[in-house]
């Protein structure tokens, strides 16, 4: 009898290693390799729904089930995640400073072993590469890419108040002065962003630093090279104040711009009659603009022009920003997915269906759905001077020492001084 049971096991687990062997060969030979993969991003709201657009045709074809968690503070899950030794596989990463930092304490794999660089070198600039490497390793990619700096508006409502374009900072700080002396609000600015609250003013510091300081001063700043309390930052933050520390200058004075959401405060500019008629903000917000108000078109009721010049020295100067990804455990379905957010046919999705800009040039400018987005193509591809968010270069610790301090600053200008130095002491610390 117990001959007869054990005879009876070994037929039994035979039979089911032969079926998992078929299983595996029909796999094999079907090119899906089956799995999962986890994956750790910012987005929500329509953001998502691209990125579960994005990934159906990957998983049909792999076999791959991607398993996304959604936080808006990036930052404190994945640092929380590393700690504890439990990281997914590839997350969105807040920016190059924290994955040059993750990069040095070896949390990051080296792409380039397993991505073909000969595509990589074709489909992306070499600065997005620079970008996504450290010590001459590839650890991120970036999936999608905006440009900082637009100043967007209502071409029926500056035309109802004759206004042209303005080309440089003097001519737009002009025609603000101009309204508020007619009773009008110029600007309309939101800086509520959740536990990032603040990050859109540090846009506005970032893109005047760009255009007055120069791109070499730019980077030395992010590296932490440049003091806070030197003369080239405070200037910055000056010429903003002259905007955001006026409350006649700002719809709803301070208390509105700390308390509303960066999404929400381009809707003024809509009302009729208009509440604002200026909003600085990164070509994304186009598809925020069109969710909020479906029946404005592009072009004809919404439009941007450049962050105006400064010194013409830096006339041409972009800032620009961008998802990044990178790959903390190496698997082979973390392999396929990472290489599959590379490509083209990843980030069509996102050229199609937002406002977002393809670092990788193989998507052509025929796939942005409106002239808008075309525009920002080509802003980003024709600068002369092109670089990255500053806050996203700096030290987590920098970045959101920075956050805070837009803030501060917007509750009271006057304490100047004291948070730039407050800043210049996280510096010392935070590099």
């Amino acid at each position: 009898m117990k001959k007869t049971l054990v005879l009876l096991f070994i037929l039994l687990f035979t039979v089911a290693s032969l079926f998992a062997a078929g299983k595996q060969e029909t796999a094999k030979s079907s090119g899906k390799i089956g799995g999962t993969v986890s994956v750790l991003t910012v987005w929500g709201g329509n953001e998502l729904e691209i990125f579960k657009n994005m990934i159906k045709p990957f998983e049909e074809r792999t076999g791959i089930k991607v398993e996304n968690q959604g936080t808006r503070d990036i930052s404190a899950v994945l640092t929380t995640r590393l700690k504890a030794g439990n990281p997914p596989d590839i997350a969105g990463l807040p920016g190059p400073g924290q994955m040059i930092q993750f990069a040095k304490e070896g949390k990051l794999v080296d792409l380039g072993k397993f991505f073909d660089m000969n595509r990589m070198k074709k489909d992306y600039a070499q600065s997005w590469i620079d970008l996504g490497s450290v010590n001459g390793k590839l650890v991120g990619i970036f999936l999608k890419a905006a440009v900082k700096g637009p100043i967007w508006y209502s071409p029926e409502a500056l035309k109802a108040e004759g206004i042209a374009i303005p080309k440089t900072w003097d001519e737009l700080m002009t025609i603000s002065k101009k309204l508020v002396s007619e009773g009008k609000t110029p600007w309309s600015i939101g800086l509520e962003s959740g536990a990032a609250s603040g990050w859109p003013g540090t846009d506005w510091i970032e893109d005047i630093m760009l255009r007055t300081a120069g791109p070499k001063k730019y980077v030395e700043w992010y590296k932490g090279k440049l003091a806070w309390t030197s003369p080239e930052v405070k200037k910055a933050w000056k010429m903003w104040g002259e905007i955001v520390a006026n409350n006649k200058m700002v719809y709803g004075g301070k208390q509105y711009v700390l308390s509303t959401n960066f999404g929400q405060a381009v809707g003024p500019l809509f009302s009729n009659p208009p509440k604002a008629y200026f909003h600085h903000q990164a070509t994304f917000i186009q598809s925020f603009i069109m969710k909020q108000f479906p029946n404005l078109k592009p072009v004809k009721d919404f439009n941007f022009f450049g962050f105006p010049q400064i010194d013409p020295k830096y006339g041409k100067a972009v800032e620009a920003a961008g998802d990044l990804f990178g790959m903390f455990n190496d698997t082979p379905q973390a392999r396929a997915f990472i290489k599959y957010l590379s490509t083209a046919e990843a980030q069509e999705y996102w050229v199609k269906a937002s406002s977002g800009i393809s670092p990788n040039r193989s998507v052509p400018l025929s796939d942005y759905p409106d002239e808008l987005s075309r525009n920002a193509a080509k802003i980003l591809t024709g600068a002369d001077i092109v670089a990255f968010d500053a806050s996203d270069m700096m030290p987590s610790a920098m970045n959101q020492a920075f956050w805070s301090a837009i803030m501060s600053y917007v509750q009271d200008p006057s304490k100047l001084d004291s948070i730039l130095a407050g800043l210049e002491k996280i510096r010392k610390e935070a590099y």
